[in-house]
């Protein structure tokens, strides 16, 4: 009997909650559709309504400060004072440091040449030679592509090898990857990261390491380029892979990776170490590298199980004419050849140039490449084509790279000290040129007054090096005036 009546007892208590329950529930939900209909009627404050919306309006600015103008419009009809262009020639020929052996062009937007001196005439053009190559190239290169370095992997366990081939990229980083620079912006150490990674997922912890130099066939090294590249400081061989160029820098030299005055030696191996420097790298990741690295062509079939990808070509090409850098440039002619069927190598990389050169209307009259860079001994052009590869970059065309690439003097690049006149700072780009017994310049320039023009000189033999080359600064300092 007293089980019967708990039982009742927890029913009711039961229903009693379960009562409460409902009405508190119903209660909530009756205060929040109040509520919203009190927002909705603009009765209680909150977001919802019923009533139109006014947009915000703002009072009109009652005054704007004008742009400052710098130079006039780009206008490519604005004509040149012919009489104030010879002056500044006939100036920059009165100094007596400057010798008799010089040419010089100035053309304006529309490839009409306003003043010159013995323009058809063969000289030695040194590093401005790099303009021909860099016009082609550009013109012919994807230059937003990348050049990749990868790793390979063939066999398994403790006959694993594992290949290292690199495209091309000779600015490669002997750490991780740098997004911020040009040069390293593809880095071993990333590389190695990855690598080992993808090897330990298959349970494989030591291999033996190839790398494949083919990208660029034999001779590496143009015939003539040894007379001006004395212990290997401005020259070595086109490879598939480098860090750094191959420059070999002491241990406390400190220096923006992308902007560097100094040039140490050149590695004569700049394959094998980098495959050196991978394999150090590896060996940070726990991969066990057995031997040393030695050359050997990827077999075919295989895939990369990791990869890195270089700069734009785009923004190697402005590291190769800001830095002069003569590996580079016979890379870039080395990649043309390449790309366009002709042999691979040195010779073949000229026989571009010049086949593509004519394709787009430059004159190579007088035109005798002994390289792509400028470096080698017995390279001749006339001031004629420099000035014609400089008008190209003053209309609207697909060697955009070349142009942005260029020196722009008083600010980045070898010409970086050569302004003499700060008011026309940012108006000029140019290359720059220099052997033991030449000092050039090409480039194209703003006109302070509207308008664009392109000039080129070249000096050879001068009486004082130093000093005409002083005379081209101030020549070219001139004429933004024009």
């Amino acid at each position: 009997m007293g089980a019967r009546v708990e039982l009742r007892r927890q029913q009711r208590t039961q229903t009693s909650r379960l009562l409460r329950i409902a009405i508190s529930s119903a209660v909530t939900i009756l205060l929040v559709i109040g509520y919203a209909i009190g927002d909705m009627t603009d009765v209680l404050p909150g977001v919802l309504t019923l009533s139109d919306v006014a947009n915000p309006s703002y009072a009109s600015p009652q005054s704007a400060r004008a742009a400052s103008v710098l130079t006039g419009k780009a206008d490519r009809t604005r004509a040149i004072d012919a009489t104030a262009a010879q002056q500044l020639i006939d100036a920059f020929a009165a100094d007596p440091s400057v010798g008799t052996d010089f040419s010089i062009v100035i053309a304006d937007a529309k490839s009409t040449v306003v003043a010159s001196h013995e323009p058809q005439a063969q000289r030695e053009p040194a590093s401005t030679m790099k303009t021909l190559t860099a016009l082609t190239a550009s013109s012919v290169l994807d230059m937003g592509s990348t050049l990749e370095t990868g790793a390979y992997l063939e066999g398994s366990g403790r006959s694993a090898t594992l290949y290292l081939k690199g495209s091309g990229d000779m600015l490669l980083g002997s750490g991780q990857s740098d997004p911020n620079h040009v040069n390293g912006r593809a880095g071993l150490g990333t590389l190695a990261s990855d690598t080992a990674a993808a090897l330990n997922q298959r349970g494989i912890t030591s291999v033996t390491l190839k790398y494949d130099d083919t990208v660029f066939a034999d001779p590496r090294y143009p015939a003539t380029i040894a007379k001006n590249n004395p212990g290997n400081m401005y020259y070595t061989a086109v490879s598939s892979m480098a860090v750094d160029g191959g420059r070999q820098w002491t241990a406390d030299d400190k220096h923006d990776p992308d902007l560097f005055t100094s040039y140490p030696l050149l590695s004569m191996t700049p394959a094998a170490d980098a495959a050196s420097t991978f394999a150090q790298r590896l060996t940070q990741y726990g991969i066990t590298v057995n031997g040393s690295p030695s050359a050997q062509r990827v077999p075919q079939g295989l895939s990369p199980i990791a990869t890195v990808h270089s700069a734009t070509l785009a923004e190697i090409m402005a590291f190769t004419l800001r830095h002069s850098d003569n590996t580079l440039a016979e890379e870039f002619g080395r990649l043309l050849a390449n790309a366009t069927g002709n042999e691979n190598s040195p010779t073949g990389a000229t026989t571009a140039v010049k086949q593509e050169l004519d394709k787009l209307g430059v004159s190579t009259n007088g035109l005798v490449m002994a390289d792509c860079s400028g470096l080698s001994d017995g390279s001749r052009l006339t001031a004629t084509t420099l000035v014609e590869v400089q008008e190209r970059n003053v209309k609207i065309g697909a060697a955009v790279a070349q142009a942005e690439g260029l020196s722009i003097p008083g600010l980045v690049g070898t010409a970086k000290t050569r302004l003499t006149d700060q008011s026309v700072a940012g108006q000029l780009r140019v290359k720059t040129g220099s052997l033991a017994q030449v000092t050039s310049m090409a480039g194209n320039v703003s006109r302070t007054k509207g308008g664009l023009l392109s000039f080129a000189v070249i000096v050879n033999n001068p009486t004082n090096l130093y000093s005409a080359r002083i005379a081209i600064n101030t020549f070219m300092s001139s004429l933004a005036g024009l």
